[in-house]
């Protein structure tokens, strides 16, 4: 080669040492499978850097510099990797999607905001804040009797304009403070 890289002589130099990759691949993979898609890593990343080829230096010995920094990169890479080819693990660890709970959220501020404001006061005092019915009472100068009716009412009508079923009225605030 002269001092400028022939493209074609280095074409048929990469071609001739693909054997050669080849055993050296099969014997640091282990897997002719791997070892296969190894060789094309290493001819795909000695074709696009070529420009950066030394004409007259050792080609063999660059590329399987190339293929053992690809397998080394790779197994770095899945060090920290689980096998889950049945997709068990990955599914005990799925996660929600958050703009649900946000959306929620919004549905509901909403439907609390449409409240009377002694509801409102009433099921923030017992609901958000965990008061009892005779301390809210208190506060608000009202009977006990009174505080109950204004939650009872409060929570049945964020039911209705939320549109809950009987299960999800269970986990309202209110319901579980007054159990």
């Amino acid at each position: 080669m002269t001092s400028e890289l022939d493209i074609e002589e280095f074409q048929r130099d990469l071609a001739a040492l693909v054997p050669n990759l080849r055993a050296f691949a099969r014997s640091i993979a282990g897997n002719p499978d791997h070892a296969d898609d190894l060789v094309q890593e290493t001819l795909v990343k000695a074709w696009k850097n070529r420009a950066s080829f030394a004409p007259g230096s050792n080609l063999k010995a660059w590329l399987f510099t190339i293929l053992r920094n690809a397998f080394l990169s790779e197994r770095r890479k899945r060090k920290y990797e689980v096998a889950d080819q049945d997709g068990e693990l990955s599914a005990q660890i799925a996660v929600k999607p958050e703009q649900t709970s946000h959306m929620d959220m919004l549905d509901f501020q909403q439907a609390f905001n449409q409240l009377p404001q002694d509801q409102r006061e009433a099921l923030l005092l017992i609901g958000a804040e965990g008061f009892s019915y005779e301390d809210a009472a208190l506060m608000c100068g009202c009977a006990v009797g009174t505080i109950k009716s204004r939650v009872n009412r409060a929570r049945n009508r964020l039911v209705e304009l939320l549109g809950l079923t009987a299960e999800a009225e269970e986990m309202l605030p209110s319901r579980r403070a007054a159990g």
